[in-house]
């Protein structure tokens, strides 16, 4: 049954709730997995994997285009999903959620949008972190096909903090956009989103943050934040793949030109003029991904059922308990011990590649990432060129993370 806000939550209990996750129960290489990967990607609960069932076997059409049952039905679901998403992360209007195939995606539309509105003009410039993600690099740097646009780097700290003052100094006339990320996929530093959004708008400067990490670890309210545009994929918080959202608020939404051209983001086609849609459909050209939204609605519903300070509560201890029992481990160095973290531990062990370390202990069905995890600016800020990383959300266990443990020791007893 959903949870609405007058019902009581759903107590939480993690071993309960990993029965919630099909995949949890799996052997890999005859060994239980135990998924440390979740930065990456999060698995999904029973309840998501039924909503797509449910809609391919037994409701699937095309939305907004047909006036039979089908039609009507699927787009009743997707849209509801809309609405799902607006009181998600408390969204004024449904009008200002996006659908797009994720983060990255959303990233893009922003740069060309904002760019074709001639919001940037050659010699201006973006303001962007050393802990960005690829996705939040490049689409700037493609944009210098259009025009000269400077980005302009905050520096972090050893520790992996964004150095607010430099911050500051940066921002100029020439500054039209600042773009950061909210929680480090490679660190899990926690940014101050709120304090840079103050800064950048007491220049009159519109602030996009990249929400992928923080949307699965907490309660993300774009209102408080006061953020211009938010981004964060359905993968990532327990939905499918290919689906995420761009939040932006109405009064950059209507300036901005379509990202694509196609059926319904269109109100009237002549040969000689388009006339586009109202928000959001002038940016949702074509048939979109129905299912995710489907799904991503049905993810929602789940970890609504519970009080995400408890899942929080639950995720902190996780990461503090790893990161003491990391710490432990002769010649293991942790990169990123920011003061404030969500549940991302990346380290590096001294002699021993990262890859070696991910394959060795994948045959005890320990699942990390292992690389750059596209960060690779980030990297050569701390001189690695790779880190392992083990990241948890709430269905982990402290007992998963000494069994990561006893996986580490073994890599090291195989390089003595």
């Amino acid at each position: 049954m959903l949870t609405t806000i007058n019902e009581v939550k759903r107590k939480f209990d993690v071993e309960e709730i990993r029965n919630d996750f099909p995949i949890l129960k799996r052997l890999v290489n005859g060994k239980p997995l135990v998924y440390l990967d979740n930065a990456a990607t999060s698995q999904k609960p029973q309840a998501v994997i039924d909503a797509l069932t449910q809609y391919y076997t037994f409701d699937n059409a095309n939305i907004h285009r047909g006036l039979y049952f089908l039609s009507e039905l699927a787009t009743e679901q997707y849209e509801t999903a809309r609405l799902k998403v607006k009181e998600l992360i408390n969204a004024l209007s449904a009008s200002e959620i996006i659908f797009v195939r994720g983060t990255t995606e959303a990233i893009n539309l922003v740069a060309s949008s904002l760019c074709r509105a001639k919001h940037f003009k050659d010699g201006d410039e973006v303001i962007i972190s050393n802990m960005e993600h690829h996705a939040n690099i490049v689409p700037w740097q493609l944009m210098s096909d259009r025009k000269q646009i400077k980005m302009k780097v905050i520096p972090i700290s050893d520790s992996g903090e964004l150095d607010l003052e430099a911050y500051e100094k940066m921002i100029t006339e020439k500054t039209k956009l600042v773009s950061v990320v909210h929680i480090s996929n490679s660190l899990g530093t926690i940014n101050p989103v709120k304090k840079i959004i103050e800064i950048a708008h007491s220049h009159d400067v519109p602030v996009l943050l990249d929400g992928a990490q923080a949307v699965p670890h907490f309660k993300v309210d774009v209102q408080d934040l006061n953020a211009d545009f938010y981004a964060f994929s359905g993968h990532k918080v327990f939905g499918p793949t290919g689906i995420g959202v761009l939040y932006g608020k109405t009064e950059w939404l209507e300036i901005m030109p379509p990202y694509q051209g196609g059926g319904d983001m269109i109100r009237t086609v002549t040969f000689e003029k388009t006339t586009f849609d109202d928000l959001p459909r002038k940016f949702e050209a074509g048939t979109p991904n129905i299912a995710g939204g489907i799904g991503l609605g049905a993810a929602i519903d789940y970890i609504n059922q519970f009080d995400r300070n408890e899942l929080v509560a639950h995720e902190n201890k996780l990461l503090d308990y790893a990161t003491e029992k990391l710490s432990h481990v002769e010649g293991l160095r942790i990169i990123g011990t920011a003061k404030e973290k969500a549940s991302v531990v990346s380290f590096v062990i001294e002699g021993i590649h990262p890859y070696d370390i991910g394959t060795i202990i994948d045959t005890d069905g320990i699942a990390i990432r292992t690389g750059h995890h596209c960060t690779q600016p980030l990297m050569a800020r701390f001189n690695v060129p790779a880190t392992a990383r083990a990241s948890f959300v709430f269905y982990n266990t402290k007992e998963e993370i000494d069994k990561l443990i006893l996986g580490i020791q073994k890599v090291k007893k195989m390089f003595i």
